[in-house]
């Protein structure tokens, strides 16, 4: 299979309470999720059938809602969620996952902080 095709989500917004710190927990916070899901987009391609890859609407809605609900203490574990989540679908043979907290508790001035996972389905 050819899973040098791509559906990329860019910057999904979802309001959520992910944090090690109290006022985390108490105020939440935007994050940010970015996923690529490496599947092949052939059989969608020559048949024009959305059956023959993933709705991508579809999925930014799960996606936003795996990460809104069920506070944890690290985006580490929120990009597994997410990970898990688009391995779900058949058709997705690996997810590449980033997570941004824009807030995070840093003490210097930064733009951004991410994390970053690829997961591939489990033979």
């Amino acid at each position: 299979m050819n899973v040098a095709d791509r559906i990329t989500l860019t910057g999904l917004r979802a309001s959520a309470f992910h944090g090690v710190l109290a006022h985390e927990r108490a105020n939440g916070q935007l994050f940010l999720i970015d996923v690529i899901v490496h599947l092949s987009l052939r059989e969608a391609g020559a048949s024009d059938e959305l059956a023959e890859t993933i709705d991508y609407g579809e999925l930014a809605s799960r996606i936003v809602g795996a990460v809104e609900r069920d506070p944890v203490d690290l985006i580490e574990t929120v990009a597994e969620r997410v990970a898990d989540l688009v391995l779900e679908y058949p058709r997705a043979m690996l997810a590449e996952v980033t997570v941004h907290k824009p807030s995070a508790p840093i003490a210097v001035p930064f733009d951004d902080v991410s994390v970053t996972i690829t997961r591939g389905r489990v033979s």
